[in-house]
């Protein structure tokens, strides 16, 4: 792959707030079925573009470098011996480079792209955090700065067992009844989120609360905020995100 190619490709995916870690063979010593400069692409979800050899050698890298967005890990290098660390025929040596790009240690989940979601987004954007939003709807989707990780899905609450270990959510989906579902799936998992969030009135979270206990949720499990964020400003849709926000680095902390 040209590295032009290559470029335009790291920028689009940066563009969509999808983490990727760039994959570089550094060193080929011996027999090798790629060329020292040889580079990929690997995202969560495996390898996107580039190839560093193939084979089992490409296999293992792309699984090393799947554990490192996972972990949210820093820079790594490996130097492996293709015959005893990758189980090749082969004599050689490779040492490769994992770099990941766009990978944030505090990962913020939100369901629901309506008018505050995009006000908080705008934010969001612009801290330390890794945002992603979920939404049957495309058209809001698209209204989402960039920066912004967007999944489209029909049935938003089966992103719940997909979410990262330590997300911060928030339920602000078009109302009650979609709320729900997700509210369910996140207190039945057994997940400890930090951070659980519902845009509403207290009347709204009573009655949340009475039917996640209904579905079986015990009440110790389902805590949540709701009303969500800090109890300054107004109404207005921008306003309500500087609360929420606020409330949400409150909730971070510094560390």
């Amino acid at each position: 792959m040209a590295a032009a190619d290559r470029l335009r490709r790291s920028a689009e995916l940066a563009d969509a707030a999808t983490p990727f870690v760039v994959v570089t063979l550094i060193e080929a010593t011996g027999s090798t079925p790629a060329d020292a400069g040889a580079k990929m692409l690997v995202t969560a979800e495996g390898l996107d573009v580039g190839t560093v050899g193939g084979g089992r050698i490409e296999a293992k890298a792309i699984s090393e470098a799947q554990s490192l967005l996972a972990e949210s890990g820093a820079c790594r290098l490996v130097d492996w011996s293709l015959k005893a660390d990758v189980g090749m025929t082969c004599g050689g040596r490779v040492k490769l480079f994992f770099e990941p790009v766009g990978v944030a240690t505090w990962p913020i989940v939100v369901f629901g792209a309506g008018h505050v979601t995009q006000a908080l987004a705008a934010l969001l954007v612009r801290l330390p955090c890794q945002l992603t939003c979920i939404d049957p709807r495309t058209e809001w989707l698209a209204r989402l700065p960039k920066g912004v990780r967007a999944v489209e899905t029909p049935d938003p609450s089966a992103e719940v067992d997909r979410l990262p270990d330590g997300a911060f959510v928030l339920c602000m989906t078009q109302g009650h009844k979609s709320d729900l579902p997700v509210l369910v799936r996140v207190f039945q998992s057994g997940r400890d989120f930090p951070y659980v969030g519902v845009i509403g009135s207290k009347a709204k979270g009573a009655v949340l609360r009475k039917e996640i206990a209904e579905a079986g949720v015990p009440a110790e499990r389902a805590v949540f905020h709701c009303p969500v964020g800090l109890p300054i400003g107004s109404n207005h849709p921008a306003e309500i995100a500087v609360s929420i926000a606020a409330q949400l680095l409150e909730v971070r902390g510094v560390g």
